[in-house]
């Protein structure tokens, strides 16, 4: 089965954000500088035209209007991915959840490190909210668009920040 890939990027509070759609649906979301970012030449030609829903849901998260993402995804992964990444998406705005918390929400209370692992790995930034993970301690730990941003963003949910 062939899919076809298009991309476009998007101004954010961030800086600039790669959209990556895989037959017209999200499946990428990415930051400048991101850690697991595949190359450019995997996003396809750049499209302007898919993204209008995208960019709304975007707009209106990075204004405090929206708090809960309800465009389409198609994620990429192994099943164990894909279950954490679903896990994630389960995590109210404003809140956090340990690796810990997670691994046991899963089932799998020892697999607190393979959870950090498939957070790290989430193809869609911000949407899936893998920021919202934080360590046993309540430290920030690991964030594929960095610890500053990740900072950031738990901020402007918490209402500490504005962006």
């Amino acid at each position: 089965m062939t899919t076809t890939k298009r991309h476009t990027v998007v101004d954010s509070p961030y800086g600039p954000l790669t959209l990556v759609a895989d037959d017209g649906v999200l499946c990428g979301l990415y930051m400048t500088e991101q850690r697991h970012r595949p190359p450019e030449e995997n996003f396809g030609p750049r499209d302007d035209t898919l993204f209008d829903a995208v960019e709304k849901e975007l707009e209106a998260y990075f204004t405090g209007e929206l708090k809960e993402f309800t465009i389409e995804l198609r994620l990429h992964g192994t099943p164990f991915q894909r279950t954490v990444w679903a896990e994630l998406l389960k995590i109210p705005y404003g809140e956090t959840r340990t690796y810990g918390e997670l691994a046991d929400a899963l089932g799998k209370p020892s697999a607190s490190r393979a959870v950090g692992l498939a957070n790290g790995k989430n193809p869609v930034g911000i949407i899936v909210p893998c920021h919202r993970v934080i360590g046993a301690s309540g430290s920030l730990t690991g964030y594929g668009g960095g610890l500053a941003r990740k900072q950031r963003l738990l901020d402007f949910e918490s209402g500490t920040s504005l962006f």
